[in-house]
C-alpha cells in the first residue's frame, strides 16, 4: 500500500481508537440490544419512540464500529524521532506575535482535538511548524491572513 493509504498515528492515538472500538463492541452494543428489547416488549412497534430511538442508537453505534475497524486496519503508528524538529507526537511549546504562548501536542487529523490541544500536522500551526527546530520563527498561513510564531520547545 501506498503511504496516502494509511492514517498516521501516534501510539497514544491508537490506543485511544481501540479502547473507544472495544467500548462499542462490548459495552454500548449490549446496551442497545437490551434497550431493543425492551422496546419491544412494550408491545406496537410503529409508534414506539424507544423503539426507534434505540434503533438509531444501533445504526450510529455500528457505523463508528465499521468507521474505527477501517481505521484501525489502515493506519501506521508513527515513530517520533526526537531532535528531527517538529513532527507527529512532538509536544511543541509556541509564542506568537502578542508574546502569548500555547503548548500543543502534534497529531494526525484522525486523532485532533483542539479542546485538548492536540491540533493536526494538517491545520495552519502544524503545516507551518513541521520539520522545524527550537528557535525557528515560522509563518503561519490562516483564512485572516498571515502571522508569525516561535517555537520555544519541542518535547
Amino acid at each position: 500500500m501506498k503511504k496516502e493509504d494509511f492514517f498516521e498515528l501516534t501510539a497514544e492515538g491508537y490506543l485511544e481508537l481501540e479502547t473507544e472500538l472495544n467500548e462499542l463492541k462490548n459495552v454500548k452494543r449490549q446496551e442497545v440490544i437490551v434497550a431493543l428489547k425492551e422496546a419491544r416488549a412494550m408491545g406496537d412497534l410503529s409508534e414506539n419512540a424507544d423503539y426507534d430511538a434505540a434503533r438509531n442508537d444501533q445504526a450510529q453505534i455500528e457505523a463508528r464500529i465499521k468507521e474505527l475497524e477501517y481505521k484501525l486496519e489502515h493506519s501506521k503508528i508513527v515513530e517520533v524521532k526526537k531532535g528531527s524538529g517538529a513532527n507527529i507526537g512532538s509536544v511543541v511549546t509556541i509564542k506568537d506575535e502578542d508574546g502569548e504562548e500555547d503548548e500543543y501536542k502534534l497529531v494526525s487529523s484522525v486523532e485532533a482535538d483542539p479542546f485538548n490541544n492536540k491540533i493536526s500536522v494538517e491545520s495552519p500551526i502544524g503545516v507551518a511548524i513541521k520539520g522545524h527546530k527550537v528557535g525557528d520563527t515560522v509563518l503561519v498561513e490562516s483564512p485572516n491572513g498571515g502571522y508569525n510564531i516561535t517555537i520555544l520547545k519541542i518535547a
